[in-house]
């Protein structure tokens, strides 16, 4: 029977429900990995070097064989895909969530294909593919948090997830702000290593389902739109514009991480991905530029214009003053 009455609960009012509506709702991106790798049982995965390396948890979890390939300046795979067979699967990932009209020319190449969108939460789930999944928690303020398109379904009922244990660093940030948080936040990131897979939590699916998704992407496009005029002759991408609410704006030069050096002793933090990828490549390879002079730029929904162009400043001082 419901309780009625008594204390309160959180405020978190349903607002429009899920965005990904017809999505399987798990509890972290990599289970939803696991659970396509699971169902589908292949005798191969192909991933790229530059990956986040909690990938390999579900993959060594099913000892299952992989194979590395690399990737080019427009960060798409330097690889024959008539080398991938029936039984095998192609992974790529929708980098910074700009590669969605690439990933469309890619499905009709690569029959067995997943598509990690953890960077690319409004993206489109692809049709005639294997499977696609997305992270919540790279996008909006929860702790953990899944969903995945698949063509297969796992005949298996999942626990439930429990989520009131890792909002600490949630909670926290509000009162004493982002750095007296911070080692909650890698406490939670820690938490999830090696976890089971499990249905998303109820705390992480009313929260979820209480976003207005549609202005905070009209947000981060109008934020990515602006970097992109501003940034444009100097990033060594060549980014189009008509990219639906990106993760960042993925701002790569030569010697980005002096710039990323500049920008947090302004208080703008800047994530690296991934410094792990530098066990596996040489100094030689994109990759390992991309690990060191790839400038993630924020532009999700808690800033505004104004910030976009405080960050565009210091950075055009920054890259004037070292010329």
């Amino acid at each position: 029977m419901k309780a009625i009455g008594g204390y309160f609960e959180l405020e978190a009012p349903y607002f429009n429900g899920h965005y990904h509506k017809e999505a399987i709702k798990l509890n972290t991106a990599r289970n939803a990995f696991e659970y396509t790798l699971r169902v589908n049982k292949p005798s191969k995965v192909y991933i790229p070097y530059f990956m986040c390396n909690v990938l390999f948890e579900p993959l060594g979890k099913l000892n299952i064989n992989y194979e590395f390939y690399n990737i080019d300046p427009k960060l798409e795979p330097k690889f024959d895909f008539t080398n991938v067979k029936k039984d095998e699967v192609f992974l790529y990932i929708n980098y910074f969530g700009i590669k969605n009209e690439f990933i469309h020319f890619l499905s009709s190449e690569i029959q067995n294909l997943i598509i990690d969108n953890s960077q690319a939460f409004y993206a489109a789930p692809s049709t005639n593919i294997v499977a696609s999944f997305y992270s919540a928690r790279k996008f909006f303020g929860v702790a953990d948090g899944a969903y995945l398109y698949t063509n297969k379904i796992l005949d298996s009922d999942f626990e439930q997830d429990i989520s009131c244990e890792r909002m600490s660093h949630l909670l926290k940030r509000i009162e004493y702000g982002a750095e007296n948080a911070y080692a909650d936040f890698t406490s939670n990131e820690i938490s999830l290593i090696n976890q089971p897979i499990k249905k998303m939590s109820k705390f992480t699916d009313q929260i979820l389902s209480s976003i207005p998704y549609k202005k905070y992407s009209k947000i981060r496009n109008n934020n990515f739109n602006f970097l992109c005029n501003e940034l444009k002759s100097y990033n060594m991408f060549k980014i189009n514009k008509d990219i639906e609410a990106p993760l960042c704006y993925p701002f790569w030069i030569e010697y980005g991480a002096k710039l990323k050096e500049k920008l947090i002793e302004n208080m703008i933090f800047i994530p690296t991905f991934w410094k792990s990828v530098l066990k596996f490549i040489s100094t030689e390879t994109i990759e390992h530029d991309f690990v060191n002079n790839l400038v993630s730029i924020p532009i999700d929904q808690r800033y505004n214009i104004k910030d976009m162009q405080i960050i565009a400043n210091i950075i055009k001082k920054h890259l004037n003053y070292t010329k």
